[in-house]
């Protein structure tokens, strides 16, 4: 699994300190450099990640969630850096990782 999900009640959060005003669901995205070094991989990864978010926010939690890549993808299997074959793999891991959120 390439990347990891970080989960906070929100509205915990914003009973103290007011960073999510409201409560809600609030996704945000860490893709760092050291784990793809190419823009176009890193914004490709990001746009799945809202995408597949927004797929799954009826049944997400109310929580600040970050999602995380964690490792990068093989320059090996995945040699073109906007690939669809990235597209989709990075899609697939997403669904599940949202699919085990939901759960939570």
């Amino acid at each position: 699994m390439h990347f990891a999900l970080h989960l906070a009640d929100s509205r915990a959060l914003g009973a103290q300190d007011g960073v999510f005003p409201g409560g809600g669901r609030w996704v945000g995205v860490m893709v760092p450099k050291r784990w793809a070094r190419r823009a176009v991989t890193r914004n490709l990864l990001r746009r799945q990640i809202y995408a597949v978010a927004r797929e799954w926010a009826h049944a997400l939690p109310e929580a600040a969630m970050v999602v995380r890549l964690r490792s990068g993808f093989s320059r090996e299997q995945f040699p073109s850096a906007g690939s669809d074959a990235l597209r989709r793999a990075a899609r697939s891991e997403l669904q599940r990782l949202f699919q085990g959120a939901s759960r939570a």
